[in-house]
C-alpha cells in the first residue's frame, strides 16, 4: 500500500500551544483523524489571527479548503501538551498550502506526533468563484520567514 509522505518546509513562522482535552478524544481513547483536523483548524485560525487575518476576512477574500492530508506518527492522548508549528507556502494565483508540524511537548523531549497540509483557495462566497490571492495577505503571511 502506498503511503503519503509530507515534506515539511524547513522554517515555520508560528506555533500554537494546545492541551488535549477529553472532548478531543474518540472512542479509542485518543485523538482520531477528525480530531487531528480540528486541532489543525485551531492552529490555522491562531496563525491567521496572529497575522491580522481570518478565513472569512482575508484582505478582501475568504478561504476555502481544497484538500487536507495528515501523516500520523504518534497517538495524542488526554492531557498531552502539543505545539503545532504553522507556515504558509507554495503560493500560486488562486491559492496556497499551509503546513503543520504537530509535536508532543514533554519536560525532557519533543516527540513528532504528525504532519499535515491543507490546500486553500481564495474564494468569493457572494459570487461563488475563485479570486486571486490578495497581495497584502500574502505579504502578511510571508512576514518572519
Amino acid at each position: 500500500m502506498e503511503r503519503i509522505k509530507i515534506k515539511l518546509p524547513e522554517h515555520f513562522a508560528f506555533a500554537a500551544s494546545i492541551a488535549i482535552r477529553v472532548t478531543d478524544l474518540n472512542y479509542g481513547g485518543h485523538v482520531g483523524n477528525d480530531g487531528f483536523l480540528t486541532l489543525v483548524h485551531e492552529a490555522r485560525q491562531q496563525y491567521l489571527v496572529h497575522h491580522g487575518l481570518t478565513e472569512m476576512g482575508f484582505e478582501g477574500a475568504s478561504l476555502i479548503i481544497t484538500d487536507a492530508v495528515i501523516e500520523f506518527k504518534r497517538e495524542l492522548n488526554y492531557g498531552d501538551n502539543i505545539k503545532i508549528h504553522v507556515v504558509a507556502n507554495g503560493f500560486e494565483k488562486y491559492g496556497f498550502d499551509i503546513f503543520y508540524k504537530i509535536e508532543i511537548i514533554k519536560s525532557n523531549e519533543t516527540i513528532l506526533a504528525g504532519k499535515a497540509k491543507t490546500g486553500l483557495f481564495c474564494y468569493d462566497y457572494a459570487n461563488k468563484k475563485l479570486v486571486p490571492v490578495p497581495e497584502k495577505a500574502k505579504e502578511k503571511l510571508n512576514t518572519g520567514l
